[in-house]
């Protein structure tokens, strides 16, 4: 283990330790913003620490009045608190049900109204995006979907599963794609291992859905995972 991985998991330690009372106050009053601005501020303290170097690209396609669903690549554990991080609003994120047994964390996630989804199950992705299309519906918010539906286990770009692609039909709001390079190289799925060094983030313009129908679904897919897919190395994406 080096000096760079033995910091971060102190800090992550850090982190929980502090969610503690953020948590209490939150459910104590019934309100979720303290938790998510706590993160934010949290998140974008750490990455320097830890030697992250963090360009993000395309925030003017980024409007937090806006509701949208966000996709990106998904390469390591570090996209979804990046992407948090990196995207103002009141954003929710879809993710496996095993993220909710972290402690602390996962009350955290559970509260603020983070959207498990039992990819074990055959109707988990269905529930899924009825849970997350009532919140969007009722409570205003944005949701942040990796479609690959999983960590890349050997860097390259992956198949897209649809749920996400069902959601934004359904609430009719546009699809803002985006891409990540470097999360892979600074911490690959298997390995608790952290290295240090660039990560770029870039938002592209906003996918309207208004003209696309479950019938003509494949073309969506098609269409935003190419715009992602428009920004990553050759090795990530060799198709």
């Amino acid at each position: 283990m080096n000096c760079r991985t033995l910091l971060a998991g102190l800090l992550a330690v850090l982190f929980i330790i502090l969610l503690v009372p953020v948590l209490a106050v939150s459910v104590l009053i019934q309100f979720r913003t303290p938790i998510l601005f706590f993160s934010r501020v949290y998140f974008g303290w750490v990455w320097p620490i830890v030697g992250f170097r963090i360009t993000v690209e395309g925030r003017e396609h980024l409007s937090p009045g806006r509701q949208c669903v966000f996709m990106a690549n998904h390469q390591s554990f570090i996209d979804g608190p990046l992407m948090f991080w990196a995207i103002p609003g009141p954003l929710r994120v879809i993710l496996k049900k095993g993220i909710l047994r972290l402690p602390v964390i996962g009350l955290c996630m559970r509260f603020v109204g983070f959207v498990p989804v039992d990819r074990k199950r055959l109707r988990g992705g269905i529930r899924s995006v009825d849970r997350a299309a009532e919140l969007m519906a009722r409570r205003g918010y944005s949701f942040l979907i990796f479609p690959e539906g999983t960590r890349t286990r050997d860097g390259r770009f992956q198949s897209f599963k649809r749920g996400g692609f069902f959601l934004a039909l359904r609430s009719g709001v546009p699809i803002v794609p985006a891409s990540i390079r470097g999360t892979y190289r600074l911490m690959p799925r298997g390995s608790f291992r952290i290295g240090s060094g660039p990560v770029h983030v870039r938002f592209y313009p906003p996918v309207s859905v208004q003209s696309f129908t479950i019938n003509t679904l494949p073309a969506l897919v098609e269409r935003v995972r190419r715009t992602i897919a428009s920004d990553l190395e050759p090795e990530e994406n060799p198709s």
